[in-house]
Formats: C-alpha cells, structure tokens, sequence
C-alpha cells in the first residue's frame, strides 16, 4: 500500500477534479496537501508547462512531497497564501483547492492527541512548532473563554457546567492526556452518547489550538486577488462551523452581513456560486471510506 493510501484516502476525488476544470497548462493551488492524493491526480492532469503549488503546515505531510518538477510544496498554513506565491512568482492562479479535514494519519497517530481512541498526551498541534497546544488550553484557560470555545466550536449544549468542572478538575490534577480529559468530564458526559460528544469537546479543543477558523477566514479572503477571472475556489469542509463560513464568502464575498451594493443597488460579489447546493460523497464512496460522510464541497468561479 502506497504511504498516501496509508496516510490519507482523499475525499471526492473526482468531483475535486471536475470542480477545477483543469487545464493542461494552467497553475493551480492544493492548500491542503497532506498524504498528496489530491495533488497527484492533479499532475496527472497537467502538461509539461502546467504547474501546481501545494501548502501544508504539517511536517508529517511534507515527508509525502511529490518529486515532479510541475510541484512545489510550501511548509506553511494557507493563511499565508499570497505572499508565498508571490514569493513563487505568481500573481494569478486557475484554481484553488481546499480539503479542510483532518487527515486520516493525524487521527490514527497517537502521539499527536488528536483521536479519542488512543492514550496519549493532548498535543493537537497541526504545526508542531506552535506553543499552544490542547494541554495549555485545559490548564490554563480562564473558565468564561473555555465556555466560549466549547460552546462555540464544539457546540456543545452544556459548555458552561463543562468548563467549570474542567476548571475545578485542574485544581487536583492537571489534564495532560485523553484519558485524564475523560476521567475529568465524565459525570457530564450523555449516557449512550458518549462517542459523539468526546468528540465534540475535542473538535473545540483542535480548532482553538490550531485557530482553524482564523486561519480560514484569512485564506478565503486571499483568493478574491489571487484567483484569475474565472478561476475556480473549490473547498471541502467536514462541519458546519467551516461549511457556514465557506458558504457565504462564497456567495457575499464576506462571512456575515448582506451583500454589498454600489450605488444604483448593483450586488457587489466576487464569485459565481457553481453549485447551490453543497456536493455530497456518493452512496458508493461512503462504503468505501465512512470520514467521507460529513463532507460538503462547494465551488465558485471568481467573476471578472
């Protein structure tokens, strides 16, 4: 089995492919390049003048860098989009892919934190560099801003009883490993639940460590200048905090509010939503890889 097979299975590959409208000799962006699934049926697609930049922050990810001379893989989080391919050269691309889920290898290392199946310290850490990690966050967050990131990115119904007995549950004993988070909530937890909800705490814990929202919001507003007029933005997200914000960029060209308009009443929008509805995994593919099931791709096309 191939090391991106291990690490990765990449969600709607062919819907990815169709969404970009890949042209042989067009430049294109991978934002989210993990075990390379996307990126190399991109090249596959690409002729010997074509070219393909991809992004990751993960240094897991850039063990998987393709050796083709059409690929540069860029060590940085795609909030840094632009200055980086303007470093590159480029000031314009034809599309820009964006798979915004954890991947397979992240969750199935256990030394990374990021899976409730494993015993092991709460790290989190998508750049292994940053000092925040799951750890701090428990132990040191004050209880109204653990109150707000399980409410708000967990969407957790009891985010406040949660964050105080995090709080209180410190006090004895740091929280430094999954089992010791689980010991610490478990009176709160929903009986039969319990896997849906471990789950949510730790979706909250991962999107604050890593400021996955932040860091979405400042890479969707990059591709308004980086995209050529009928170039493609092509995003999967996998839950409906991500999903929300991608929906309206799409269609307002900002994440909240109404559209703008010029003055005779005109909408002002970037894009040209491709496809109203969010595209789902087939009945097929869902039998085949089951983290495909959250998924939603959306896709605009930048008007001129």
């Amino acid at each position: 089995m191939s090391n991106e097979a291990v690490y990765h299975v990449p969600v709607m590959l062919e819907e990815c492919m169709q969404a970009m409208d890949i042209k042989p000799d067009g430049v294109y962006v991978d934002v989210t390049f993990g075990g390379g699934g996307h990126s190399r049926e991109i090249l596959k697609r690409l002729g010997e003048n074509g070219r393909l930049i991809a992004f990751d922050q993960d240094p897991d990810a850039v063990k998987n860098a393709l050796d083709d001379p059409r690929f540069t893989l860029v060590h940085q989080n795609f909030r840094f989009l632009k200055n980086n391919l303007r470093l590159l050269g480029i000031k314009e691309v034809d599309a820009i892919l964006g798979d915004l889920g954890v991947s397979s290898h992240q969750f199935d290392s256990a030394e990374r934190g990021f899976s409730i199946r494993f015993e092991a310290d709460l790290d989190m850490r998508m750049d292994q560099v940053s000092d925040l990690d799951a750890k701090k966050i428990l132990n040191t967050y004050a209880e109204e801003d653990l109150h707000r990131i399980f409410g708000m990115y967990g969407e957790i119904q009891n985010a406040r009883s949660l964050a105080k007995t995090v709080v209180t549950a410190r006090l004895t004993t740091p929280i430094e490993t999954v089992e010791g988070l689980k010991d610490a909530i478990k009176k709160l937890v929903p009986r039969g639940k319990e896997h849906k909800y471990h789950a949510q705490v730790f979706q909250a814990l991962r999107i604050e460590v890593n400021q996955e929202l932040e860091a979405l919001q400042d890479f969707l507003s990059q591709t308004i200048s980086v995209l050529k007029p009928g170039g493609r933005l092509v995003i999967m997200s996998y839950h409906s905090l991500e999903d929300r914000l991608v929906k309206n960029f799409m269609q307002k060209g900002k994440f909240k509010g109404e559209v703008e308009k010029d003055f005779f009443g005109n909408e002002i929008k970037p894009f040209h939503v491709i496809s109203r509805k969010a595209i789902t995994a087939s009945e097929a593919e869902l039998a085949l890889n089951n983290r495909s099931r959250s998924a939603k791709l959306r896709v605009a096309e930048r008007l001129a």
